[in-house]
């Protein structure tokens, strides 16, 4: 046996290094690689309606999406996973808004539905999740027309 064949690595070596490499080959994904829509939503939170105490509506507005349209999301601030695309002119319920008005919580009736259906224009006796029948999740401030 020569120096060299002792130095010679085995045939298990040689493996483990080609996928070692193999592995460092593959280039990082972006910071920020999820979908525009699909999928399971990163966080979800439910709107809640009735904040505004038992003698009011329990949702405070009846607004329009703005021209152009908006997405609608799970939760406030989770804009990976688009729950729904609303156009320009769309009624929806505003009933909650969070982080300083950045995202608000809304209701909205599904294509082809009563929007009065919903539900939102009575008062409930204590702030709770909406559970129907409407559609709701939460849309960025400033993407719809208040009070129209």
């Amino acid at each position: 046996m020569t120096m060299l064949s002792a130095l010679r690595p085995g045939p298990a070596v040689l493996a483990f290094c080609a996928l070692a490499l193999a592995g460092c080959s593959q280039p990082a994904p972006p910071p920020d690689n999820a979908k525009l829509a699909g999928g399971e939503p990163i966080a979800t939170r439910a709107v809640m309606v009735g904040t505004e105490g038992p003698t009011l509506p329990a949702c405070s507005s009846i607004s329009r999406v703005k021209d152009g349209g908006t997405d609608v999301y799970w939760a406030p601030g989770e804009t990976r996973v688009v729950k729904a695309r609303l156009a320009g002119g769309t009624p929806v319920s505003l009933c909650e808004a969070a982080d300083n008005d950045r995202w608000f919580g809304i209701v909205f009736a599904a294509p082809g539905t009563d929007k009065d259906m919903c539900g939102v224009g009575r008062s409930v006796p204590n702030a709770r999740e909406y559970q129907g029948p409407c559609r709701w999740g939460w849309i960025r401030g400033g993407t719809v027309r208040l009070g129209a």
